[in-house]
């Protein structure tokens, strides 16, 4: 079974919330983070680390300092977030051609049609989207009836 980390699934978390609270382009400080997302401190500053290094947020020093996306979030994928801090997205570690079997082996095809549809699959999520997702779950849930 393939399975995203919590690095991934987590960084995932922090990029929407920046997409949510970042509007106005106003850092958002990672103690902020971490307590809306339920994610420690220090795990949240080395997920922004891996982010920051694959150019996917900014960090602003100062007072009012803190994280912002580094590009609109239209243009951020999952894949880019996973790639940032997983490492390159495969099924199984033969699928380059590396492999000694590459040549003769039947069930590569399979291994890499799999990861290809994995990786369509996150490159066609933008944070953009799973963002405003987010916003109608939130208001969904604070909407109140009465009778």
């Amino acid at each position: 079974m393939i399975k995203i980390s919590t690095k991934g699934r987590y960084a995932a978390r922090i990029m929407i919330y920046l997409a949510l609270h970042s509007s106005d382009n106003a850092p958002v400080q990672k103690q902020k983070i971490a307590k809306s997302e339920n994610i420690s401190p220090d795990y949240v500053e080395q997920l922004l680390l891996k982010l920051r290094t694959a150019s996917l947020v900014k960090s602003h020093r100062g007072i009012k300092g803190g994280f912002t996306l580094a590009r609109p979030a239209e243009l951020i994928t999952i894949a880019d977030v996973i790639s940032a801090t997983e490492g390159p997205l495969s099924l199984v570690s033969c699928a380059d051609e590396k492999c000694p079997r590459a040549a003769a082996c039947v069930t590569k095809p399979i291994w890499d049609a799999a990861t290809y549809a994995i990786q369509k699959i996150f490159s066609s999520a933008c944070i953009a989207d799973l963002a405003d997702q987010a916003r109608i779950v939130h208001d969904s849930k604070s909407l109140t009836f009465e009778i």
